[in-house]
């Protein structure tokens, strides 16, 4: 099982702050966890669609498209933060 935290306007956007789910077949590192949730379709394919900046997290270090997903992870997803 993975952890899936959702922040900020995610949160928002897909009506969910967290979730547990079974680390899907096939999903290895954070791009493929991104292609699954948008392939759920709704907002979950606008908010996480090829092209977006959603930034990641994975055990809360900063995370890549190919940084490694492994079961019991906890992976965060955030918008981009802008400050001033």
């Amino acid at each position: 099982m993975i952890q899936l935290l959702y922040f900020a306007s995610l949160r928002d956007r897909l009506g969910v702050d967290r979730e547990e789910m079974a680390l899907p077949e096939g999903v290895a590192e954070i791009a493929a966890l991104r292609r699954h949730l948008a392939d759920r379709g709704g907002p979950w394919s606008e908010v996480f669609a090829e092209g977006e900046t959603i930034l990641a997290a994975v055990n809360q270090e900063m995370a890549q498209d190919d940084t490694p997903v492994r079961d019991g992870d906890e992976v965060g997803f955030f918008p981009p933060v802008t400050g001033g």
